[in-house]
């Protein structure tokens, strides 16, 4: 990968798109520092150490939720609006209908895309006001307090910026796709995810300095694991399944066409992080809601061991999130892939598989192959997933603290499956797009 990128920088176009796309992170990090006016933020924002929307956030938006920075939304709205328009076009014949129009066809849906990526910004920056409203995060005069013309003013400016936040973020990451190298809403997440390291770095030099034997054992045992974690996660990545193809000879005007051996690659890990997300986006609404509660029950009432039970550190929460993967994998799966469209595609082509006769049989054959194969990514995916959970569970019953009811006993890490399937997915993709440019650039056609 670093071949590539020094490779790609001795070519002059290729060169502008990396300064421009490394010009556009450099914005969005200043961004992420600049505080919205009217804020009160003197360290950061408690967001618990429980699993909740706002942990989530704060992950997903390289910690400039916590701080209450302009980009504070991050990207989360537009990826959260993909999602809800790839849901719809199933459901919706008109979306589907222009899913099939082509390039004009996408860019009705793009723009679509944008009016509700905003419409999400405006709803998730008003319910953070009002999360910022209850812990007593905004400015206050020194004296008395402010007039009602005052405080709904003061609303309607944190309100407005982080919702204009929300539409620059949306608009540089377009701009990367455009100008840039690689996917610019991508691009913009990985840059978000990378800014948490040297806070894991420093977690880690903290378990380090604690002198304790065990932590300068599991300490490099983790960082070595990691590495074999991105390893493996690149050949999930690349992983695929290949169903041999046949194409029949036709005659078309004065030509024989057809007749040719191909195959039809399916990805093992189809549905990529999607399944994590919206797993860990469903156990995350119980603590959320807990969060906002005046009132919190009691740990042996049945709504105490309720949220509890949903509180990231347990085994219940790891058994609950591998099977949500499971479920979202063939969920998504399901949406994504047609057996019955794809026979009909291949019956059209004049195309089959061996062995197995055109129609119905063909799209059993692909459903069974396709239900094989999710259920193999999705038990894949989840050993990433669920690595730091686990890891951080049998840590915390193997190491005591060293003084009674102390939290100085396990070892937690901080990121997690979805994270580093992100930043491998990421730029595995973006080192595609540089050699696959950077092919293009150096073939030759037939008058050279």
């Amino acid at each position: 990968m670093i071949k590539t990128i020094i490779n790609a920088f001795k070519i002059p176009e290729i060169r502008k798109k990396l300064i421009f796309t490394a010009f556009i992170i450099l914005v969005f990090r200043i961004g992420s520092v600049i505080p919205v006016p009217f804020l009160d933020i003197v360290d950061e924002i408690d967001v618990g150490k429980g699993n909740s929307i706002l942990t989530y956030l704060s992950l997903m938006t390289g910690s400039a939720f916590t701080y209450g920075t302009i980009f504070a939304m991050s990207i989360t709205p537009y990826i959260n609006a993909s999602i809800i328009m790839q849901l719809l076009a199933v459901a919706i014949p008109a979306l589907e209908k222009l899913q099939k129009e082509g390039e004009e066809g996408r860019k009705k849906i793009n723009t679509i895309t944008r009016f509700v990526t905003v419409a999400l910004g405006l709803a998730q920056s008003l319910a953070y006001f009002f999360f910022l409203r209850a812990n007593n995060y905004l400015m206050t005069p020194a004296e008395g307090t402010y007039s009602t013309f005052e405080q709904v003013f003061q609303a309607v400016v944190i309100i407005a910026v982080l919702t204009a936040g929300t539409a620059v973020i949306m608009w540089l990451g377009e701009q990367i796709t455009i100008d840039g190298i690689g996917n610019g809403i991508s691009i913009i997440l990985f840059a978000g995810i990378v800014s948490r390291f040297p806070t894991i770095i420093k977690q880690l030099f903290q378990y380090i300095s604690t002198g304790r034997t065990v932590y300068k054992i599991l300490v490099p045992v983790v960082m070595v694991i990691f590495l074999l974690m991105i390893a493996y996660i690149v050949l999930l990545d690349n992983a695929e399944r290949r169903l041999p193809i046949q194409y029949s000879k036709r005659v078309v005007g004065r030509k024989m066409i057809g007749g040719q051996n191909t195959h039809m690659p399916i990805k093992i890990n189809m549905s990529g992080v999607l399944p994590i997300i919206f797993a860990s986006s469903i156990l995350s609404l119980p603590g959320t809601v807990q969060m906002f509660l005046k009132n919190k029950p009691a740990e042996d009432t049945f709504w105490g061991k309720f949220f509890d039970a949903f509180q990231g550190d347990s085994w219940w929460y790891a058994g609950m999130y591998f099977l949500l993967i499971l479920f979202f994998a063939y969920f998504y799966s399901t949406i994504q892939y047609n057996p019955i469209e794809m026979a009909n595609n291949l019956r059209k082509n004049n195309g089959a598989i061996p062995g197995i006769r055109p129609g119905r049989p063909t799209s059993d054959y692909i459903f069974k192959i396709l239900s094989r194969l999710t259920l193999i990514g999705a038990l894949m995916i989840s050993v990433v997933a669920l690595f730091p959970i686990v890891y951080s569970l049998i840590c915390e019953a193997a190491i005591p603290p060293l003084t009674e009811g102390g939290d100085d006993g396990g070892m937690s890490i901080s990121l997690g499956g979805t994270s580093l399937i992100i930043l491998v997915g990421v730029a595995l993709e973006t080192v595609r797009q540089l050699e696959s440019q950077m092919m293009m650039r150096h073939y030759k056609g037939f008058l050279d």
